[in-house]
């Protein structure tokens, strides 16, 4: 849901122009017209295959100011239908797209707003050429870069994958472990089909959710009860502790993150002229790139200080953070557009 605060927050003015530049999360247009849907969810991929991010109309380019939108365009972006926008995404892309819109009034002119979330299943991949110039391409994945959207990058895709993959492991491993806990020969399985896949002696789990919401009917004392969940008990109701589930270590940090801030900032430097460590430290706050995983992490010194974060969501000031190669190849690629 957009919250209107949020996108007035964007339009905040600094002097005669806005405060808030383009970003990895933030686009501008000048107006809205029905012609441009496909440079908008062109957008729209772009931000749900990154973190995220909001799409603001009625702010003009160079200088950017908050201008409003026009009577016809502010007319045309109230008319949008939700149900057609959400099928011209799930037939121009291969997996659905969620976003909110709202109008924002804000000092007695109006802007129309796009929220697009991060995609809970990546990457978002374009199925048709479409619009001028063929802003879709079939086949083509785009992502979000610092105040752009363009084709993604080996980087960014590889980390994509490798998310997929690891999330995929996580789930089998926490699955065995499951298994494990009450051994094989004690374990059901239930299939898709609704059966249950009988074991040599045992006993099944049921999540605790959909426990409470079973009735069990002991045997020799049935009656109807048309419609009501059940399960047919043989033998007694044992009480079984939650199941405790390994954690899985994590890798070494200093292996997905081996750059320090310094050793970030030398790297980038080197791009070309005029880029400075000023610049890196600027460019790294736009993107939220501290706060992003694919690109930075905390390196805490000791427990304490991790715990004392995740309690209160203050960092000291002692504790740094480390990048990723990633974060790097994201910045050069910055730099050098």
């Amino acid at each position: 849901m957009i919250v209107h605060s949020e996108i007035i927050s964007f339009l905040a003015v600094k002097g005669l122009h806005l405060y808030r530049r383009e970003s990895q999360i933030l686009e501008f247009k000048e107006q809205f017209n029905f012609a441009g849907l496909a440079d908008y969810f062109r957008d729209f991929a772009a931000f749900a295959n990154n973190r995220g991010g909001y799409l603001i109309f009625g702010v003009t380019d160079s200088p950017r100011t908050a201008s409003g939108l026009s009577d016809r365009a502010l007319d045309q972006f109230s008319k949008l239908d939700p149900e057609a926008i959400t099928g011209y995404i799930l037939e121009n892309f291969s997996t659905d797209i969620y976003w909110d819109s709202a109008i924002v009034e804000h000092e007695g002119k109006y802007f129309g707003a796009f929220k697009v979330e991060e995609a809970k299943s990546k990457p978002i991949i374009a199925r048709k050429d479409l619009g001028t110039n063929q802003t879709l391409q079939n086949g083509s994945i785009y992502y979000r870069y610092g105040g752009r959207t363009q084709k993604i990058q080996s980087a960014e895709l590889e980390s994509i994958i490798n998310k997929r993959i690891e999330r995929t492991n996580k789930d089998w491993i926490d699955h065995v472990t499951e298994i494990g806990s009450s051994g094989p020969r004690e374990a059901f399985v239930f299939r898709a089909n609704s059966k249950i896949e009988h074991t040599r002696n045992g006993a099944f789990i049921v999540d605790e959710e959909l426990a409470k919401k079973l009735k069990f009917v002991r045997e020799g004392h049935f009656t109807e009860n048309g419609g009501a969940a059940a399960l047919k008990l043989v033998g007694d109701i044992v009480p079984v502790d939650t199941l405790e589930v390994e954690r899985i270590i994590e890798e070494d940090l200093f292996k997905k993150y081996p750059l320090s801030a310094t050793e970030l900032a030398n790297e980038v430097v080197k791009t070309g002229r005029g880029v400075s460590k000023n610049s890196v430290w600027t460019a790294i706050a736009d993107n939220n790139m501290k706060t992003n995983s694919d690109y930075s992490v905390y390196n805490f010194r000791n427990k304490k200080q991790k715990t004392d974060y995740e309690n209160s969501g203050k960092l000291s000031s002692v504790t740094s953070s480390i990048y990723s190669v990633q974060a790097l190849s994201f910045l050069q690629n910055l730099f050098k557009n």
